[in-house]
């Protein structure tokens, strides 16, 4: 088996470039980069729920503001329709089916996977996750979140096995505001699973059930309020430490908002008011996670590591279903590998390297953070096949615009679904009882049309194509890669999508020679 204390090799390629990091093995190195790191991520939001993507209802000042000075992604995906699998793909720079990774509350984030964190601290980097983890417990004892406690120990999977110093965290779900919360009773609209209006001194309530968790147990202070600046008020003095301390930084502040149930706090109901009670508490939520990426922002700038920071933001993937979120348009949502489900929000600064503003079209995955983030800090990799990256560097197309095409496609797998994004504006989507479709999503984003009868030879192409990197995938099933010790130890099963995609195949085979 692979370990981490070894010298690990990943081949990398760039979009727009196909190259591999030529260098040494990592290890414990005495140079340092003055370069900071910060991937945040709003929860359930969806490429139009933000005013820069033109949201009918939705404030966003602060993403609009970075939209318009920084680097916009018009085509960015989350690599999954739902929370978990985005969440690793953007620590491991792989696409979550290869690392078992299938879906929410299934599998873990497992400790042979490479993280970017374990990465960046061999080149004295300090390390910090803010947030929701959603990669594995946090706690063996009481009961916590979904699967947290003494019941399932081997799910026990902090932050601090991967690479982080620190951190502050949940294990799932919280509400927007007062997160520790959830009233006795509901009047009106008012759910447990949607949300409720905050919480006043004379109503009465209960704990919500999921707790915040550091290295050092339980978190029982500073927890009233709005979620999102209940995050900063921990990522903003570890920022300000490492600032401090002369080191470079990388910190994941993963957002709850706007995943349910969404409170909205006095001010944000007070600045929706006009708005119906489910769009008041969504927008509330969501305006109130922009508030604090302006207060992050603005104190980039205070520390005067601004210009020598890469802002990263995004979503995990696309609106929850019954809420008011928006696509933009785009066919489907959370949980469909249709655009509305995957196509997200994406954002980059790094104002010392790309000063101006820059919209780019080509197709981006959140598995193309690591390998971008390494590109960026020019960190060295030693070329093997041990573990195979999904990803690729987003900075040739930053730096090459006008080329809006990517080399490698980006595929998708959720359970009873495929898609696979070609890179150049065309996508195929299968769903395992029915025909393959395929979508020309630059003369038709929304995929109303498709053109799968008219272009037979691409249907079969894009097939052919996804089933040969799932051929690959099929590497991590068989435990060529780093064995099963972990992926036994959780007892998980390969979800039947793998042999019901086989028999596809083979069927697809039979009915091309006839």
């Amino acid at each position: 088996m692979l370990k981490k204390s070894l010298a690990v090799s990943i081949p990398l390629t760039f979009c727009g470039v196909t190259s591999v990091f030529a260098g040494q093995p990592f290890k414990q190195s005495t140079k340092t980069s003055k370069t900071n790191v910060i991937l945040c991520m709003a929860d359930d939001l969806g490429w139009g729920s933000v005013g820069y993507n033109g949201s009918s209802f939705i404030k966003t000042p602060n993403l609009d503001s970075i939209a318009s000075n920084g680097i916009k992604f018009d085509n960015f995906y989350s690599a999954a329709p739902v929370c978990s699998p985005t969440r690793a793909s953007c620590l491991n720079g792989r696409n979550p089916y290869r690392t078992g990774v299938f879906s929410a509350n299934q599998g873990v984030l497992r400790t042979e996977e490479v993280t970017i964190a374990e990465i960046l601290k061999n080149y004295s980097y300090t390390c910090g996750h803010f947030g929701k983890w959603h990669l594995g417990t946090l706690t063996v004892t009481g009961k916590d979140s979904n699967r947290g406690g003494s019941k399932h120990p081997e799910l026990f999977n902090p932050p601090t096995k991967h690479g982080f110093d620190t951190y502050f965290s949940t294990e799932a779900k919280v509400p927007t505001w007062d997160p520790m919360k959830i009233p006795v009773s509901f009047k009106g609209e008012e759910s447990r699973k949607y949300g409720w209006h905050y919480l006043t001194s004379d109503k009465k309530f209960k704990e919500f059930g999921t707790h915040y968790w550091t290295p050092e147990g339980k978190v029982t202070e500073n927890l009233n309020g709005d979620d999102s600046r209940i995050i900063m008020d921990r990522a903003i003095p570890f920022i300000e430490k490492a600032v401090s301390d002369k080191k470079p930084f990388l910190a994941v502040i993963w957002f709850h908002a706007p995943h349910l149930p969404v409170v909205a706090g006095p001010e944000y109901v007070q600045m929706y008011k006009d708005l119906p009670f489910k769009k008041q508490q969504y927008a509330g939520a969501v305006t109130a996670m922009d508030n604090q990426i302006g207060r992050l922002i603005k104190k980039l700038k205070e520390l005067k590591v601004y210009d020598d920071t890469i802002f990263f933001f995004t979503s995990d993937n696309g609106p929850e279903r019954n809420t008011p979120g928006e696509t933009g348009g785009r066919k489907g949502r959370k949980r469909s590998l249709y655009d509305g489900g995957i196509h997200v929000p994406g954002l980059m600064l790094w104002p010392g390297k790309f000063p101006e503003h820059q919209t780019i079209k080509t197709s981006c995955v959140t598995s193309d953070y690591l390998p971008t983030i390494l590109d960026a800090l020019n960190i060295p990799l030693k070329e093997n096949d041990k573990l195979h990256l999904d990803g690729c560097s987003m900075l040739p197309a930053i730096e090459h615009p006008q080329n809006k095409n990517r080399d490698i496609s980006i595929p998708f797998v959720f359970k009873n679904q495929l898609a696979l994004n070609d890179g150049k504006g065309y996508k195929l989507y299968k769903s395992l009882n029915n025909k393959p479709e395929l979508y020309d999503l630059i003369n038709d984003p929304n995929e109303k049309n498709n053109i799968a009868d008219s272009f037979p030879e691409k249907v079969d192409e894009y097939t052919k194509r996804f089933y040969d990197w799932f051929k690959d995938v099929e590497k991590s099933f068989k435990g060529n890669e780093y064995g099963c010790e972990s992926y036994d130890k959780i007892g998980q099963t390969w979800p039947g999508i793998y042999a019901k995609h086989k028999k596809h195949k083979k069927k697809h085979r039979r009915n091309k020679k006839k």
